[in-house]
């Protein structure tokens, strides 16, 4: 089930899966990759998980919920305080970290690194500083922080431990199969679902075709859905 409700100082109780989550005034809400993240997202009792750009904690608190050992990081401090009492508000355990990527957890090894990152690829110049825009913001390829994930999750997983990520469809899967490959993961696909297109996609839609090498916005005309896809890399 999901319900939502905002009260008179702009938060917003937003309930799933069994949980009740608040999201203060200037945090973006789940949107509908967040639901097919978490949905995909599989865990086991007592691994030891990592979740980096853990939002208001939803997908972190799931999975502290099915009994996994818990650390979310995340770059926004307003975002660390309502991960942190998100996972109070439903009696979990939840690690939340303040800290940039990997740096909050130098030296330290996971079972599962997770991560819905910002990938709307972004033209230069049209980078902004609201709430919204720094949810999406990709950089220029839609790369930039899933790049940094990947190059440093060999140093964090542990033997057999992997990656899993979301990417837009665009992004290419055989894109993110190569920059896998290239660090010694073993890449496949662990679900993908068809969803409406961003609506600040359509702002950046020649820019986002320019970066297209995979087709999957061929055909010319507006695209009215995009496909979504969740990514596993397994260390060998």
């Amino acid at each position: 089930m999901i319900g939502r409700v905002r009260d008179p100082d702009g938060v917003l109780t937003y309930a799933y899966r069994g949980c009740v989550f608040e999201i203060p005034e200037g945090l973006a809400a789940p949107k509908k990759g967040s639901l097919f993240f978490c949905r995909n997202l599989s865990v086991v009792r007592n691994e030891r998980v990592l979740e980096i750009g853990a939002g208001l904690g939803l997908a972190a608190v799931l999975a502290a919920k099915r009994g996994a050992r818990v650390v979310a990081t995340d770059v926004v401090p307003e975002a660390v305080a309502a991960a942190r009492a998100n996972a109070r508000r439903n009696a979990v355990d939840v690690d939340v970290r303040l800290g940039d990527c990997y740096a909050p957890v130098p030296g330290e090894r996971f079972d599962l690194i997770c991560t819905n990152p910002p990938q709307m690829p972004t033209p230069p110049g049209r980078e902004r500083a609201d709430a919204t825009a720094l949810a999406d913001n990709g950089g220029v390829d839609g790369w930039t922080i899933l790049d940094r994930v990947i190059a440093g999750a060999p140093d964090h997983l542990l033997p057999g431990g992997r990656l899993v990520f979301t990417i837009f469809g665009f992004l290419g899967r055989k894109t993110a199969f190569a920059r896998l490959e290239a660090r010694g993961l073993a890449p496949s696909v662990l679900a993908t679902e068809r969803q409406s297109f961003p609506r600040i996609g359509y702002e950046r839609l020649e820019h986002i075709r320019s970066l297209d090498a995979e087709g999957t916005l061929a055909g010319g005309g507006i695209p009215d859905s995009v496909e979504r896809l969740v990514i596993e890399g397994r260390a060998r």
